[in-house]
């Protein structure tokens, strides 16, 4: 999304050859096969874990952390907790990349001459950084922080914050920009509001 962002602004012109169909395929391709290998990464760390401490974890979904919980093994746990590091640099590294795209995309934007143009470009662009920056945050937050510094409500809100927020505001975010939706959010507050009184 960063990147598409960063074309559609800073490169408009070169729009349509820098992000075809090929080039669309390929960061397709890419994202998924980078999701599939970090799956199967994981997946074959955890299950060679034993686990000591019975098999029910406190959580809504089976979580590397809480799993983790469970082992009995310092080699496994040691080994699980160095892909999570390397996990988190990467992460980190694909932040820091987005980052500078966004900071090259409002670089751009300031120098557009009218203000519904900058007003149109902002809009485009920071909800895709806030939803990015709640997942990274909060995804850092509940694999890197200390264990002492764990409790099982804090590991479902957090749990909740990474995996279950940001896709449920992606589609409301990226459709907020119809102007049907718009009004007929607007409608609906206001029915509502009125109703109330």
């Amino acid at each position: 999304m960063a990147y598409d962002r960063y074309v559609a602004i800073c490169q408009p012109l070169h729009y349509g050859t820098l992000l075809g169909s090929r080039a669309c395929v390929h960061m397709a391709a890419a994202a998924w096969g980078t999701g599939f290998l970090y799956s199967l990464l994981h997946t074959a760390n955890t299950f060679s874990l034993p686990l000591c401490q019975g098999n029910s974890i406190n959580q809504f979904f089976c979580e590397i952390p809480q799993i983790l919980k469970l082992s009995c093994s310092d080699s496994g746990y040691l080994r699980e907790v160095r892909v999570l590091v390397v996990t988190a640099f990467l992460l980190f590294t694909c932040f820091v990349f987005i980052v500078l795209s966004y900071v090259q995309i409002f670089r751009a934007v300031l120098r557009i001459p009218s203000e519904q143009g900058r007003h149109k470009a902002f809009s485009m662009c920071l909800p895709h950084l806030a939803v990015v920056s709640l997942f990274i945050s909060t995804a850092f937050f509940a694999y890197l922080k200390p264990l002492s510094f764990s409790s099982p409500s804090l590991d479902l809100v957090v749990a909740v914050l990474y995996s279950v927020v940001p896709p449920a505001l992606n589609p409301f975010i990226y459709s907020m920009r119809n102007r049907e939706l718009k009004d007929a959010v607007k409608e609906l507050i206001q029915r509502t509001l009125f109703h109330q009184q």
